[in-house]
């Protein structure tokens, strides 16, 4: 495998934003086929959590390896800690970053299949939000999204539990910045069961695949999620087992969400 550490000016964000990229090369027994390195590859675009970075899921799991054993490329963004959303009162649009730029770029760049069943977004926690949120903005570009632990808190941010609930760390003018008046977040494009709804009427709609561990924190709310998909007749996959936020989960998690997608 070949592992690629890339910047590039971003549009969207109106500054230079790097990515790790994962490219098979040869097989691991070096028997190289004639058309192994010709791809184009399928493509999983994996975000990374809050205070997280590019390397995470090279130094804390085996993403690198499955890649290579797969023949499948792997993209992995600096997305700041912005929810991969527009963010309207910065203006960065991190959404558009990861759902048109990116995708873009890195097709221009590597040998990458075009074709949107061959295009995976993928995150954890912050991340699984992000996945969620431009894998059914975008549902034309991803065919599948994995999204583990992810921070569904649309629901506390509308009804004004974040404001009691708020990380200690975190101030409350963070979540304002990053996700706008909390009475303009429902029915918008921030709005997770706004936009599965809308994609269910297009008939056009990414394959979801959700998880998260039973003693996690954010284990309500992406139960909540699940049931809201369930009225409305999204077909998903929710898988839980037992853990928290942690590597240990999601490394059980990411190889499921792999396998589910591409076995």
């Amino acid at each position: 495998m070949a592992i690629f550490q890339a910047e590039y000016y971003s549009y969207a964000t109106k500054t230079h934003r790097s990515f790790t990229a994962v490219i098979p090369l040869e097989p691991e027994n070096g028997n190289k086929t004639e058309d192994y390195n010709r791809g184009p590859f399928p493509t999983v675009y994996l975000l990374h959590g809050y205070t997280g970075s590019r390397t995470d899921y090279l130094t804390q799991s085996g993403i690198a390896q499955w890649a290579q054993k797969h023949r499948c490329a792997v993209i992995m963004p600096d997305g700041g800690n912005f929810f991969y959303l527009d963010c309207e009162a910065m203006g960065e649009d991190y959404g558009r970053l990861i759902g048109e730029e990116l995708v873009e770029a890195t097709r221009q760049m590597f040998n990458l299949s075009c074709r949107r069943e061959d295009t995976v977004i993928a995150g954890l926690s912050m991340g699984g939000f992000g996945a969620i949120i431009n894998g059914l903005r975008y549902p034309e570009v991803f065919g599948s999204v994995i999204a583990m632990s992810s921070a569904l808190i649309v629901e506390d941010i509308i009804s004004g539990r974040i404001e009691k609930e708020h990380l200690p760390s975190v101030p409350l003018s963070y979540y304002r910045t990053v996700f706008g008046p909390a009475d303009q977040v429902a029915n918008s494009v921030k709005d997770p069961v706004f936009l599965a709804k809308k994609d269910l009427e297009k008939g056009c709609f990414p394959r979801l695949f959700l998880s998260c561990g039973t003693e996690d924190f954010l284990w309500r709310n992406n139960l909540s999620f699940h049931e809201e998909l369930e009225k409305m007749g999204y077909p998903h996959t929710f898988w839980t087992a037992p853990g928290v936020h942690n590597f240990d989960f999601w490394n059980q998690a990411l190889p499921a969400g792999l396998d589910w997608c591409f076995g």
